[in-house]
């Protein structure tokens, strides 16, 4: 009988851990001045900017330009020619970048990570659209965040403060 209830307490509970985390970043939006917002902006505008002029070049394992990329290496160039360091891989990315948004929330600039282990990412761009370097074979390309990347979402975050 105590099974259900536990069953109960632990949704409850991440429930309530969710709702902290959204209010936490929430609250930690809030507190960003309005020159770190702008700064952050123009950083994102630079990277967004780059990683269009990436379009079409091909993937290549481990790659991190200037002719060819992987997808982190794609994200950590175009950030980099915004004066922002990022860490190597996708898994370290999306752990040091300490900014997290939501699905909802991303903007220009922000990286998507898709799949359990957070193993693909992209730059979204804006209006519904990512540039990501896909896999083995392909090249740099835009393409439209549709039912498939929303089903594989597993975070964002946003780089540059």
């Amino acid at each position: 009988m105590a099974a259900p209830a536990e069953a109960a307490n632990a949704r409850t509970a991440s429930t309530t851990t969710s709702a902290r985390t959204a209010a936490a970043a929430s609250v930690a939006a809030a507190r960003v001045s309005a020159s770190r917002k702008a700064r952050q902006k123009k950083r994102a505008d630079k990277a967004v900017k780059y990683a269009y002029q990436q379009i079409g070049d091909p993937y290549r394992y481990g790659g991190t330009g200037p002719r060819s990329w992987d997808c982190s290496g794609l994200a950590g160039g175009a950030w980099r020619k915004a004066g922002v360091k990022l860490p190597r891989t996708t898994q370290q990315i999306y752990r040091a970048v300490k900014y997290k948004v939501s699905w909802k929330g991303a903007v220009k600039g922000d990286l998507l990570f898709f799949y359990g282990g957070r193993s693909h990412m992209g730059i979204y761009v804006g209006k519904g659209y990512m540039i990501h370097a896909p896999s083995s074979g392909q090249r740099v390309k835009k393409v439209k965040l549709a039912g498939y990347y929303k089903r594989n979402f597993h975070g964002a975050v946003r780089p540059g403060y």
